[in-house]
């Protein structure tokens, strides 16, 4: 069958690329100058310390001996010890990795509430002002980077008008009576919205810096195909019915536009992911991305290559996840 083809098609692509990444990792880490143990020890340490350690943490064997122990210790699901902390970084990854999750969601959550209802609204008012004001804030959304939109969000309902939290991901003053790393998610089930306010007034800001470019994406690629699609004989037909122009598009053109939208989403939902390592780090955001920032000013090595196998494993999950829905939506290789 076409669709289990292009299933395990993808699945074998996937593992192919978790091992690529993990080599390159491993190696890149390891030949930037610099060396970790030293950072570790006290400026008068001796070279038997620096040797001890590196032992310790397997450092004076060959990149191939390293390589090979440490990729047989990951299949086990055992990613080594932190260098800088002393903690497994498996524990330290995921401890962090719900709080990125939460800020990714929101982001993408964002971004198509934005870009959807200004395609819609561009397709609405096409030849008007309108549109031509929908493609500029487009314009405007894609030539500045989520970082710069951190800025100025900082700036301007930081500081200027200070409306929202500019660091952090809770206010330290409340209890925080949560049994997992979902904050956001587990407030809402037991019913604090008190500290469900709080939360989202402290991701409100980087949320929105990463949602920007996403929904002017998002806005583009979907105002093209709905312009195609309203045009297309069931929509004329429909206007024929008496539906209004605004039905014609939610009803009849909007659903047959989505296709190529969801696609596009899936696939940049993973860069969206992958911009919030500045974003946390501007935004004092406690999860994976600026842990990943402190990991490499203090070289340590295990938390690095943890951070990256995690980050390249949701991607490819991802990517994975949106050609199979593809595969499925698809009628062409649905009935194939």
């Amino acid at each position: 069958m076409p669709i289990l083809r292009v299933v395990l098609s993808r699945f074998l692509t996937t593992l192919i690329t978790l091992i690529g990444v993990a080599i390159i990792v491993f190696v890149v880490v390891r030949v930037v100058p610099g060396n970790p143990i030293a950072m570790m020890l006290p400026p008068g340490a001796s070279a038997a310390d620096i040797e001890r350690l590196s032992a310790l943490y397997g450092l004076d064997k060959s990149i191939f001996e390293q390589f090979t122990i440490w990729f047989g210790n990951v299949l086990q699901g055992d990613f080594g010890t932190s260098i800088s902390t002393r903690q497994p970084v498996l524990d330290l990854v995921l401890g962090r990795l719900p709080a990125t999750l939460e800020l990714s969601l929101m982001a993408l959550i964002i971004a198509v509430i934005l870009g959807m209802g200004a395609a819609i609204i561009g397709t609405r008012y096409r030849g008007r002002r309108t549109e031509t004001g929908v493609d500029l804030a487009n314009g405007i959304g894609l030539s500045a980077p989520d970082f710069l939109w951190g800025l100025l969000l900082i700036i301007l309902l930081g500081v200027v008008w200070p409306l929202f939290p500019i660091s952090g991901r809770v206010s330290p003053r409340l209890d925080l009576p949560f049994s997992t790393q979902f904050y956001l998610i587990e407030s809402i089930f037991r019913l604090r919205f008190d500290l469900t306010g709080n939360l989202l007034r402290h991701m409100f800001m980087p949320a929105l810096a990463l949602a920007l470019p996403l929904a002017a994406i998002i806005a583009q690629l979907l105002k093209q195909s709905l312009k195609e699609t309203v045009n297309l004989d069931y929509a004329v037909l429909a206007r024929t019915k008496g539906y209004s122009e605004t039905r014609v598009i939610l009803s009849e053109a909007l659903p047959n536009a989505l296709l190529p939208t969801l696609t596009l989403i899936g696939v940049q939902f993973t860069f969206l992911i992958g911009g919030t390592v500045i974003i946390e780090r501007l935004f004092s955001y406690e999860g994976l991305g600026n842990m990943a920032v402190d990991a490499v000013i203090n070289r340590d090595l295990p938390l690095i290559q943890g951070i990256v196998i995690l980050f390249a494993l949701i991607f490819t999950a991802i990517n994975l996840l949106v050609d199979m829905t593809y595969a499925f939506l698809n009628p062409r290789l649905r009935h194939a």
